[in-house]
């Protein structure tokens, strides 16, 4: 899932109340309100690529349409569901590019005792940990979650989908949240005839403008799903075997709020079950919003061990530096455009570049 600024970044209330879409309501009455909401993002890019010339292109940059609802059971308790659904907004009529792809889709209940749902969303390591340093609009820093190896499908679905999780309510500042990611043995992902599960637990503590997180996945939601290999014609192709134990995810953020200041730095891990093929990642973050906009900016030092996939991919160049720098201008409560730049110490200068892009939300 493709977030944005509009939906996570906030450095001060001055700046949500400068960039803030409602969704629209189109029912609300007998305690039942149901809304749609969407956006169109564009974005025109200029990127590096290995062993070949930079690329550009006109397109689209995660551009969602979906609906929400909410249901009042009694006094304490609310049914609530989400269903959103990705398109391409540069496709033309016709080019098969219409909401086919499901982003995320969920049904829960919350109330004083906290909140459980079951469906498909972002990681918690994404939202608690990865988040605060790396989420931006067009490029992004690498995480733990990019050392993930799985069927040539995607492992978003995998990661994302088939999730159970329950969530405290905030008691003195602390929450926690516990939850697992099922691949059944009737999943097309899973190639065993065994079902497949992870657990994942986070903590989160509050006071005033501080807050620290700690995130822990197993990621045994992958057991089950396929190796993969490279084919004579230079594919990636599954290999129909499970790739058995890939490894966890740990993460640790903390982030200071301060009007329209926000800094925030973690410390990230993924820990191979195979050897010499750890991960470590260290990020600083900020974003400050000037009034019309935010200005934004992220440094991180990537540190693989040499069997990592990491690693290999760049040459046997096990450490790197990325940074990236962005600048957005509201045109309106629901518009805005930026312009971003990253780098990523890269073999050959891969994955380099720079974007300028329009979000209109409602």
């Amino acid at each position: 899932m493709k977030k944005t600024l509009l939906a996570t970044a906030i450095a001060g209330a001055a700046a949500l109340a400068a960039t803030s879409a409602s969704a629209a309501t189109v029912y609300n009455q007998d305690g039942t309100k149901l809304d749609i909401y969407g956006n169109v993002q564009l974005a025109y890019f200029y990127v590096d690529q290995l062993g070949g010339d930079a690329e550009s292109d006109l397109g689209d940059n995660g551009s969602t349409f979906g609906a929400k609802g909410e249901h009042k059971i009694n006094d304490d308790i609310v049914g609530y569901f989400k269903a959103e659904w990705e398109y391409d907004a540069d496709e033309s009529k016709g080019g098969g590019n219409g909401l086919n792809d499901g982003d995320q889709s969920y049904v829960g209940a919350k109330g004083s005792f906290g909140d459980a749902r079951i469906g498909s969303w972002d990681q918690l390591m994404d939202d608690w940990i990865q988040d605060p340093i790396s989420n931006i609009e067009y490029f992004d820093l690498t995480d733990s979650s990019s050392n993930i190896t799985g069927d040539v499908s995607g492992t978003s679905t995998v990661k994302e989908g088939n999730k159970l999780q329950y969530m405290s309510p905030v008691m003195g500042g602390l929450q926690f949240a516990v939850g697992s990611n099922f691949e059944g043995d009737g999943e097309d992902e899973n190639v065993t005839d065994s079902n497949q599960a992870s657990f994942y637990a986070g903590g989160k503590y509050t006071v005033g403008g501080f807050s620290i997180a700690a995130v822990y996945d197993d990621l045994g939601q992958f057991d089950g799903v396929s190796s993969t290999t490279v084919n004579a014609d230079g594919d990636t192709v599954n290999t129909g075997v499970s790739q058995g134990d890939i490894g966890e995810q740990y993460g640790l953020t903390a982030q200071y709020t301060v009007d329209a200041l926000r800094v925030a730095a973690k410390v990230e891990r993924y820990a191979a079950d195979a050897d010499n093929a750890d991960v470590d990642y260290y990020g600083v973050g900020a974003r400050y919003g000037y009034g019309m906009g935010d200005v934004y900016g992220g440094y991180q030092y990537v540190d693989a061990e040499d069997g990592s996939s990491l690693a290999i991919a760049n040459g046997g160049d096990d450490s790197f530096n990325e940074f990236n720098l962005g600048v957005t201008y509201n045109i309106s409560s629901a518009m805005y455009t930026y312009i971003e730049y990253a780098q990523y110490d890269r073999s050959g200068d891969a994955g380099d570049g720079a974007a300028v892009g329009i979000y209109y939300g409602f």
